[in-house]
């Protein structure tokens, strides 16, 4: 038998709703919730290293990477943020005369190096011989990998010249020479999407001195 019968219809909604007003009665008060504690701070270190002939001391995030530290902190944005992978190269600068991509390495990484970015080849009062040759060549077009481009060539150039072999070598027990082909693998790291490689190639070229 219905619990209900014999009850008119309002007496029902009643009832019902005195049990829903006696359900909500017994939640607990808002305030009374748990609260999240606020994030604690990210830890930070401090990093002194010289950027372009200049010291520099910073206090930086631990995450912080040497792209960012100049991008970001030092105002130095010739280096450009590509693919943020390492697989473009315009993030290309020399620390103590090696090329890195700036983009995989930790600030904190580099303390006491000396890291030299395209502003600090040269000016455009006075310009590096690979700026220049860039320029004469017309190694660029849209510009925004020339900055990775010019301090790769650089460090290329450099490598050849120190005798680092290569895999474009049939023999690495010789010294390498600066050749189309050499240059060509040893640059490989470095995307155009313009597609100036042929130009960049004449413009390392001439600084080389060499026939490719």
């Amino acid at each position: 038998m219905d619990v209900f019968d014999g009850f008119t219809t309002s007496r029902r909604t009643m009832l019902v709703g005195g049990v829903t007003s006696a359900a909500l009665v017994s939640l607990p008060a808002a305030s009374s919730a748990p609260t999240t504690a606020p994030a604690a701070p990210p830890p930070t270190a401090r990093v002194r290293l010289t950027v372009n002939g200049t010291p520099q001391d910073l206090e930086v995030d631990t995450r912080t990477t040497l792209l960012d530290l100049l991008r970001e902190h030092l105002k130095l944005t010739g280096t450009k943020k590509g693919c943020d992978h390492g697989q473009c190269g315009a993030c290309t600068v020399l620390v103590n005369g090696t090329r890195i991509n700036s983009c995989l390495t930790l600030a904190v990484q580099h303390g006491g190096d000396s890291v030299t970015t395209i502003e600090g080849l040269g000016t455009p009062g006075k310009l590096h011989p690979m700026q220049a040759a860039f320029i004469k060549h017309d190694g660029y077009q849209c510009g925004y990998c020339t900055p990775g481009q010019i301090c790769s060539a650089v460090a290329v150039l450099r490598e050849i010249e120190a005798g680092v072999p290569s895999h474009a070598q049939s023999d690495v027990t010789q010294r390498p020479a600066a050749t189309n082909a050499e240059m060509r693998e040893r640059m490989s790291g470095n995307i155009c999407r313009c597609g100036a490689y042929s130009n960049i190639l004449e413009a390392m070229t001439d600084v080389a001195g060499k026939k490719a």
